[in-house]
């Protein structure tokens, strides 16, 4: 099995993902508070834009806006890997928990 739920469809096999979530609290709180943190910038941009401030200034916060949403997004998804690899429910699953360490792999390799 290529690490997702298999699903019958007319006679092909279609991979279906893994569903995966974090239900921590803390986790959620840190993201948000990244996510707002970024949502800041993009307006601070957005007015540099409206200001005719210099291309330089404005491309460096851009970079600095790219950089945070990798941080936050790799971040993220390291609490989301602990909080669902080492959840009771998986522990006894092992085949549940390769399904869910190849989505977590690819979708590592799109934030990347």
């Amino acid at each position: 099995m290529s690490g997702l739920n298999e699903i019958q469809t007319g006679g092909l096999k279609e991979d279906k993902p893994t569903m995966i979530t974090t239900k921590n609290p803390e986790v959620k709180s840190q993201i948000n508070s990244r996510l707002a943190r970024i949502e800041g910038q993009l307006r601070g941009v957005r007015n540099m834009i409206d200001e005719n401030r210099d291309c330089k200034d404005i491309l460096q916060q851009l970079i600095a806006i790219r950089s945070a949403v990798q941080s936050a997004s790799l971040s993220f998804m390291q609490d989301v890997a602990n909080d669902c690899l080492l959840s009771p429910d998986q522990k006894d699953n092992p085949e549940s928990q390769r399904a869910v360490i190849a989505d977590l792999i690819r979708m590592m390799g799109k934030v990347s």
